[in-house]
C-alpha cells in the first residue's frame, strides 16, 4: 500500500482533483486546509497594518489544500498523478501543486479492499 499526498496549490481545483480521484476508485481522502511557510512569510511581510486582514486573504484562496489518501499499489499512484495533472495541468508547472506517494510498512484500520497479499504490514491482527 502507497501514502499518496498531494499540496494542491489552487484551491479553487479541490473539488475538481476529489472527484478525479473517486473516478479511479480511490476514496477514503482526507482534506486538510494548508499553507506554505514560504506563502505565510509572503503574508507577513506585508506589515502590520494588514495583520487584520491575513484570515481573509486566506478565506479568499491564499491557502492550499493538502489531500491525503492510501491506495493499494503504485499503479494507483500513477492514476492519481494523472487525474491530478487533468485537472491542474503538468505538477512540473509551477504553481499547480506537490504530490508525493511512499510505500506503507504498517497501516492499520484500512478497508480489506485495499490490503495486498503477503506484503510486510498489510497482513490483518489474528
Amino acid at each position: 500500500m502507497y501514502m499518496v499526498m498531494f499540496v494542491l496549490h489552487d484551491s479553487a481545483h479541490l473539488d475538481d482533483v476529489v472527484l478525479a480521484w473517486q473516478d479511479i476508485g480511490v476514496t477514503g481522502i482526507t482534506l486538510v486546509e494548508s499553507t506554505g511557510a514560504y506563502r505565510r512569510q509572503m503574508l507577513t511581510h506585508l506589515g502590520a497594518r494588514h495583520l487584520f486582514s491575513l484570515p481573509r486573504m486566506v478565506d479568499a484562496g491564499q491557502a492550499s489544500h493538502t489531500l491525503f489518501t492510501i491506495v493499494p499499489d503504485q499503479a494507483v499512484v500513477e492514476q492519481c498523478v494523472a487525474a491530478a495533472e487533468r485537472v491542474v495541468g503538468s505538477l512540473d508547472n509551477p504553481n499547480t501543486g506537490v504530490l508525493a506517494a511512499w510505500e506503507l510498512d504498517v497501516v492499520r484500520g484500512v478497508p480489506d479492499r485495499l490490503r495486498g497479499t503477503g506484503q510486510p504490514g498489510t497482513e490483518s491482527p489474528a
